[in-house]
């Protein structure tokens, strides 16, 4: 069955042009936000919570317009599984690729963080060949196998690495030689058996965050970058990177991971219909950990 789907339905659409399948993600908009309405208690529960100052017609404008969003970059990814590089290149485009190459020069490899906003799919596949660093994303492997193995082949076909969130020493390990930049995504909900986590106010909500990226940038003494990745229009977006900490080891516990969050805080109040408000990271409370 998931063969099936893949080569029946998923490949071939992938191979049409996004101006085509942007006709798909119009449609799957209304069915998902005027008829199904897909998680859409959810995504007004999470946008009330976060912006109580807002009236609820500002609110449900937003939610609007973050459908649109959720359903082109659900198309986008589609079209991720065909793409060229050179178009996914220019449709994810580095703006300073200068701030990576002054790291390169002194070979210092970096921890990157981002975030479940804009495309971060489509930053995965079109980074690598635009600076110096090998570009390797943490990633928790999906639980259908299939899928799981063509997300990773699909990632990978133009260079970027990939690594299992349960081996990373062992994967940094192996490659502590070689000019790297790890991604992390900071914005994942720890699970209520994640022990170790942060806990702070993030979009006046008390907010448990995993310490992935603080922890490593720490262990290996590897300055901390973030990737601030925007929508410039349907189907392009940029990515800059701004610094975090450049002496990890010698900063306070948890304030690597409380400047990366209030960085993304930052840009969610500036354009919250990028952000992946269907996710339920609130689901956990304090007292669960």
């Amino acid at each position: 069955m998931n063969q099936l789907l893949y080569y029946l339905i998923i490949k071939p659409l992938s191979l049409l042009p996004l101006r085509v399948l942007y006709v798909f993600s119009d449609l799957l908009f209304v069915i998902l936000y005027h008829l199904a309405g897909y998680r859409k208690k959810v995504v007004m529960t999470n946008l009330r919570n976060s912006f109580p100052e807002k009236e609820e017609a500002e609110l449900k404008k937003i939610a609007s317009k973050f459908y649109r969003h959720f359903c082109d970059m659900m198309i986008e990814s589609i079209r991720i599984f065909s793409i060229p590089e050179q178009e996914a290149v220019r449709r994810c485009k580095v703006l300073n690729p200068e701030f990576m190459d002054a790291y390169a020069e002194k070979g210092t490899s970096l921890i990157c963080v981002g975030a479940h906003y804009a495309n971060w799919e489509m930053a995965a596949i079109g980074f690598n060949s635009q600076f110096r660093h090998w570009v390797v994303g943490i990633y928790s492997p999906l639980k259908n196998a299939y899928f799981d193995n063509l997300v990773q082949t699909s990632r990978t076909r133009y260079g970027t690495g990939i690594a299992n969130r349960r081996h990373i020493p062992e994967f940094m390990n192996e490659h502590k030689d070689r000019l790297t930049v790890y991604f992390f995504i900071g914005d994942q909900s720890p699970s209520s058996s994640e022990m170790k986590q942060y806990w702070t106010t993030f979009l006046n909500q008390e907010t448990g965050v995993l310490l992935g990226a603080e922890k490593y940038a720490k262990l290996y003494d590897y300055p901390v970058v973030y990737i601030l990745l925007r929508k410039v229009k349907r189907g392009y977006y940029t990515g800059e990177f701004v610094t975090v900490e450049d002496h990890p080891s010698e900063a306070e516990e948890f304030s690597i991971t409380e400047k990366h969050v209030r960085i993304l805080e930052s840009e969610i109040r500036r354009q919250p219909e990028y952000w992946l408000w269907t996710h339920r990271r609130w689901k956990h409370k304090r007292q669960d950990s």
